[in-house]
């Protein structure tokens, strides 16, 4: 896309905003016998008297008028946090039958899918598992347009799921230049589109192996990764104990990392989407989400109702509130509440989080964009330079506002509390 009609998109989204919302219906504290609440709307990017979810996708569709622009990318670029953005998208699509919605999902497929089926910037044979999450935009698309090229993206990424190569007993590894290590991310960014795609492509006993597959990654994780104390489970586990980060006895990463415990939530939610009714595993995952979620819960902030980004060390010097566990947090919680793997009390839990997340870590621009602040911008382990999973690592890491691991998941939230 040219810089200029990159810059004619932005005022047409601009026109759009202060326009054809302000048609929407008025909250309910609304009063339609005063104009004034109406013209108070003029000149809003985005309308303050939506919802919370659309007035995070309207602001995140200012911020980045492209969706490839969502991870902060400067140019096209295969990753995945614009996937959990755009899968609030396609649910307020679903509820709103707004157009510009659904164009900017299909925008996303356009310009990261050629008309071969080649995916922009992404490689096979790096088996980087965090590569699978954005196939679940190109699941919905092919569902959507059926075109043939998202068909073959597609088919490529299931390939990498054939290839990933595992530990002894099973679990992926996170990355092929990760060796022997699963990390919690790894399973929110693999397990929902292996689902995903099982469900929708893949019949009989292949399907059946696939979804024992995914359940015994979950299952594995659940013996390799979790603390039985707190309940809580460490960022990561290296088979071969041989990472510097790495107990030489455990084989554990040394801290509880707010939003590695957020994706595995996450993950878990999300998978029950699809794995069938009568699988045998649905029970072992839910009550996995049960022992989370009271694990989660006894670590809130009983004052704020938000998450601290090392979890268990609230007071340590550094440590601070953490945008992007708290909305993932809130999430898991709520959806789980609403599907009913979780019992209702747990919604007060979820309810004291993101109005949390609302009072303490939203800001609002006068023109009504919408800001998530204090979301951590990355965290990992390894790598070169080297990071060794030390509290002071994790609370150093660069702190920005409005990153899409935050503002996705706050909008998947908000959806969920507004049914």
């Amino acid at each position: 896309m040219s810089f200029i009609n990159h810059k004619l998109k932005v005022l047409a989204f601009a026109a759009l905003g202060s326009g054809i919302f302000l048609s929407c219906a008025p909250s309910k504290n609304a009063v339609a016998s005063k104009p004034s609440k109406v013209a108070s709307q003029a000149g809003k990017v985005v309308p303050t008297n939506l919802k919370w979810s659309e007035r995070m996708m309207l602001s995140e569709m200012q911020r980045f008028p492209e969706a490839w622009m969502l991870d902060f990318s400067k140019s096209p670029k295969w990753t995945y946090p614009s996937a959990i953005v755009l899968d609030g998208a396609e649910q307020l699509y679903l509820k709103t039958g707004k157009k510009e919605y659904y164009d900017y999902i299909s925008g996303f497929g356009k310009d990261l899918i050629k008309e071969d089926g080649t995916i922009l910037t992404y490689d096979l044979d790096k088996y980087n598992i965090d590569m699978l999450n954005s196939g679940n935009v190109l699941l919905y698309l092919y569902e959507k347009e059926k075109d043939q090229k998202y068909l073959k993206a597609l088919q490529t990424l299931r390939l990498q799921i054939d290839g990933q190569p595992r530990t002894n007993e099973g679990s992926f590894w996170h990355k092929k230049i990760y060796p022997y290590q699963v990390w919690l991310d790894g399973l929110y960014m693999g397990m929902p589109f292996y689902t995903h795609y099982t469900k929708d492509f893949v019949k009989g006993a292949e399907a059946t192996k696939a979804y024992d597959d995914i359940v015994f990654q979950f299952d594995s994780v659940q013996k390799n990764l979790l603390d039985k104390k707190t309940g809580l489970l460490y960022h990561a586990w290296d088979e071969s104990k041989e990472q510097a980060w790495a107990n030489k006895e455990t084989g554990l990463s040394p801290n509880f990392w707010g939003r590695a415990m957020g994706w595995y939530g996450m993950a878990m939610v999300d998978v029950l989407d699809y794995l069938p009714k009568d699988h045998p595993g649905r029970a072992r995952l839910i009550s996995y989400i049960k022992s989370y979620s009271d694990a989660v819960i006894k670590v809130q902030d009983k004052k704020s109702g938000l998450w601290y980004q090392i979890l268990d060390k609230p007071l340590a010097n550094g440590n601070y509130e953490e945008a992007t566990a708290s909305a993932m947090f809130v999430y898991t919680m709520i959806k789980a509440v609403n599907k009913g793997y979780l019992p209702k009390s747990y919604k007060a839990a979820a309810q004291k989080g993101y109005d949390g997340i609302i009072k303490n870590l939203i800001t609002v621009d006068e023109n009504g964009v919408v800001n998530l602040n204090k979301c951590c911008a990355v965290a990992g382990l390894g790598g070169n330079p080297y990071r060794d999973g030390s509290y002071e690592y994790y609370v150093n890491e660069e702190i920005r506002s409005n990153d899409g691991k935050g503002t996705g998941p706050f909008i998947l939230a908000s959806l969920e509390f507004e049914k």
